[in-house]
């Protein structure tokens, strides 16, 4: 994956982002609320040896310096914190005190800088302090020389001790900080998981690898769709409607290579966008001039009739079980197109679709229309729709974006050559227009809108003139 990949994870999963990082902001919200202040109060110490010359200031240097780590376990021993925690004012234990006594030496110095933390200001100072006092002495009384009646290191306070002016802990800001950037890159992960684990198809290069055809178009969803006409009518200028004129477009062209009348319109699983594919493909071929017979050979649940306000309760199934002719259950639908409904829903359409009888039928439709349309079930669930496959010149495989997977278009291309139907291309449907992924729009320009002229300038009369030309 390169970097446009991820920023296209990034912004497929932008909600898991911004989920993690409030929840880890939350949590350090908690925190900061939650924790008691603690406060610090600070003093530096000075060490140094007596030397009787100036010869002797190197090694009297080194000699500190190598016992400032000694001196800071002296902090934190009983020597220290017992009669700091004995102290009144104070009201710890030893092992406390010495848990809240820490210290730093300053590289290459001599200087240590010792901090108490606490969350009492005034213990903190108070300690701070007495231990500025506790240490000095019991360092110059360890270091005492008998022979020279003098302590060998020499201990001094040259800054300190003072408080500082905020705590130490919570820092507010810090854990915000934190919180932000765990949040980002556990979110970014969760993304990257989501993205490995998600095995739908949402591109039309990974839909040809995985179907091993052409994908005829990528075809949008269209949001002004009025519901009460059926989910399949689009304006005449909408991105759907151009990319299904260019399914069209495709189809006259493999059909005039080749003996193309009736197109089997199927998917892998339901609510692909099937049917509506289907009856917008009848209404394009229908504006050509073309007579065009749309189908539904979906006995199980039927829907044209309700999609295109006409009678249901009579249709294939009536032809089919020998209750009617195909003249009498032929519907006419505007110009051009003509419907064949599906009828009342039979014990056994497996049975009837691949009768005898249906390959009657759709050898006289063939004969009486230009171009035969078939609305077939989908094919993992069923044996209908590569029942009809089968009878027809050619199969178009609906796909619908980020829902049906690789397993199941693999599943449903299998299908198709079991029955050795022809598989013309596929769809994928349902692309999003506002996303990674969106269906590019060119709404201005499908819309028919002149594009704005610029203004022209007024010329400049001198330069009219320079060139010769009249003002």
């Amino acid at each position: 994956m390169g970097l446009r990949d991820y920023l296209g994870v990034a912004k497929r999963h932008w909600w898991l982002l911004a989920v993690w990082v409030l929840v880890a902001l939350a949590g350090a919200l908690v925190v900061n609320l939650r924790t008691t202040p603690v406060y610090a109060a600070r003093v530096t110490f000075f060490f140094t040896a007596p030397m009787a010359a100036a010869a002797e200031l190197y090694p009297a240097s080194m000699f500190s310096s190598g016992r400032l780590a000694t001196y800071a376990k002296l902090l934190t021993s009983d020597e220290i914190s017992a009669p700091l925690a004995a102290m009144p004012e104070v009201g710890l234990s030893a092992t406390e005190m010495a848990e809240r006594i820490t210290s730093e030496t300053i590289a290459d110095t001599v200087l240590m800088e010792v901090t108490v933390e606490d969350p009492s200001r005034r213990r903190a100072l108070f300690v701070a302090e007495k231990l500025s006092v506790l240490f000095k002495v019991a360092v110059e009384k360890l270091e005492w020389q008998q022979e020279g009646n003098a302590s060998a290191i020499r201990v001094e306070v040259v800054n300190g001790p003072h408080l500082d002016a905020d705590p130490v802990a919570p820092q507010p800001l810090n854990n915000f900080a934190l919180a932000m950037m765990g949040g980002l890159i556990m979110g970014a992960g969760s993304a990257v998981v989501r993205e490995i684990a998600d095995s739908t198809i949402r591109s039309a290069d990974a839909l040809r690898t995985l179907a091993s055809t052409p994908v005829l178009a990528r075809i949008p969803l269209d949001g002004r769709v009025p519901m009460r006409a059926g989910p399949f009518v689009s304006a005449k200028d909408s991105p759907r409607t151009e990319a299904l004129r260019q399914v069209r477009t495709l189809l006259q062209s493999a059909a005039a290579e080749q003996s193309l009348k009736t197109l089997a319109v199927t998917s892998a699983v339901p609510g692909e966008g099937r049917s509506a594919t289907a009856c917008s493909l009848a209404l394009l071929f229908a504006e050509t001039g073309q007579r065009v017979l749309v189908v539904d050979a979906e006995l199980r649940r039927p829907r044209l009739a309700r999609f295109l306000g006409q009678e249901s309760s009579i249709g294939l199934s009536t032809v089919l079980a020998g209750g009617a002719s195909v003249d009498q259950v032929i519907q006419p639908w505007g110009a051009g197109l003509w419907l064949l409904a599906g009828g009342q829903c039979p014990p056994n359409p497996s049975e009837l679709l691949s009768s005898p009888r249906m390959t009657e039928v759709v050898d006289e439709v063939r004969r009486r229309f230009d171009v035969v349309i078939f609305d077939c079930p989908p094919l993992l669930p069923v044996t209908d729709g590569e029942v009809l496959a089968a009878r027809a010149d050619g199969t178009l495989l609906v796909v619908r974006y980020a829902k049906t997977t690789g397993a199941q278009v693999t599943g449903a291309v299998r299908a198709l050559h079991g029955v050795n139907a022809t598989l013309l291309g596929c769809v994928l449907n349902m692309v999003p227009l506002k996303g990674p992924d969106a269906f590019p729009s060119f709404d201005q320009y499908t819309a028919g809108t002149a594009p704005k002229r610029r203004r022209r300038r007024r010329a400049n009369p001198w330069a009219r003139e320079s060139l010769g030309v009249a003002a």
